[in-house]
């Protein structure tokens, strides 16, 4: 008995389809993998280019196959029909799909006989190994977006102070809003699409996903979260800096020099076969050891209540995971280093790099400086 492989999607949003077979279409298609046989199986609109861009093993017709199965139902076909049609012949009674796939789709193909079982993430294995190749286009992700970054920061550090503590630039107020939309803008610019840019100021940033919004003000600390998606590749990147423009307050430059030393501490302790709550529980009694404590104070989680790092890839965010559960990194694994502080009495401190998992170490990608006053 032979087991098939099934994936029905689009591959602009689900990573495993494009990571299998590097096409990029934005309409559903079929996807089935025997063995080693990559099969898709495409409307007229994109059998052409199918057959030209994907590397799979065959590209079938899908009103071939549709017309096929309305001779034998004397029905108009759909999708589960179609794949029963591609299956006859192949001895594959069992289906493995991924998480996300269709219930109905799922619940169709069990009633023509199949046993279909969801197979947990990773879908495909491989895809946590990153090859030279697709370090490199994470990289190249990355340097467009700290490129992007850099001109953020700069329009922060030439702006005026005005006396209400707000900042303007051009004779205008600068928020949120206006760095968000260069960031954009610069990204755009190098192929890059950003979703969901964190530019958060002062207590805005003590929630580390609140994307922020309104004037920015000096004295204060912005976090900004950049995490593109290069249009061409699909690889992303992620990088948080954290920037104060005029003077940081005490606990401010404690936060900053605290974040700093959680990053080298996860530096001196990633390798090939670490856990990766080891590093989390590390950095974390860093911070405990200097003071920050963590945990709901006056109502509100404060302190390092997220994790350490994540994986990157063709996702923003894949396994592994280094925070408090156990998980174990491996070479070739690129992963974020993001420790933060929060507290409603400074805001937020966040700084975030991207590395590469080395058999005795890592291998640091971002090169973007951290540089807390501007």
């Amino acid at each position: 008995m032979s087991t098939a492989r099934l994936i029905i999607a689009d591959s602009e949003k689900n990573a495993n389809l494009y990571y299998a077979t590097r096409f990029l279409a934005p309409d559903a298609f079929i996807f089935i993998q025997i063995n080693g046989r990559k099969i898709l199986v495409m409307s007229d609109l994109e059998i052409d280019r199918a057959r030209a861009q994907a590397t799979v093993t065959d590209v079938l017709s899908y009103a071939k196959f549709a017309a096929q199965a309305k001779r034998r139902l004397g029905a108009e076909a759909g999708f589960v029909d179609v794949v029963d049609e591609v299956l006859k012949g192949h001895g594959v009674q069992a289906i493995e799909v991924p998480l996300d796939f269709s219930v109905h789709y799922a619940d169709g193909l069990r009633q023509r006989g199949y046993e279909v079982a969801a197979k947990p993430e990773p879908f495909y294995p491989e895809r946590l190994i990153k090859s030279e190749e697709e370090i490199a286009a994470i990289t190249r992700t990355l340097r467009a977006t700290e490129e992007a970054l850099a001109c953020a920061i700069e329009l922060i550090r030439n702006s005026e102070i005005l006396p209400d503590g707000t900042l303007r630039i051009g004779g205008k107020p600068l928020t949120v809003e206006f760095i968000r939309k260069v960031l954009h803008l610069q990204m755009m610019e190098r192929d890059c699409v950003g979703q969901h840019t964190i530019v958060a100021p002062g207590l805005q940033a003590v929630d580390p996903h609140n994307e922020g919004s309104g004037p920015l003000r000096a004295h204060e600390p912005i976090v900004m979260d950049v995490f593109p998606q290069h249009a061409v590749t699909r690889y992303f990147a992620d990088i948080t800096r954290t920037v104060v423009k005029g003077k940081a307050s005490d606990k401010v430059r404690r936060m900053f020099e605290a974040v700093q030393g959680g990053q080298e501490i996860a530096y001196r302790l990633i390798r090939d076969g670490v856990d990766g709550s080891a590093i989390h529980k590390a950095i974390l009694e860093h911070f405990e050891s200097l003071g920050f404590q963590t945990g709901e104070q006056d109502g509100r989680m404060q302190g390092f209540f997220h994790g350490t790092g994540h994986g990157v890839g063709l996702e923003i965010h894949e396994p592994p995971r280094i925070n408090p559960r156990p998980d174990t990194l491996r070479a070739g694994m690129v992963v974020t280093v993001e420790p933060g502080l929060y507290y409603a009495d400074a805001g937020g401190m966040r700084i975030e790099d991207m590395a590469v998992v080395t058999r005795d170490g890592y291998r640091l990608l971002t090169e973007a400086p951290k540089v807390l006053e501007v």
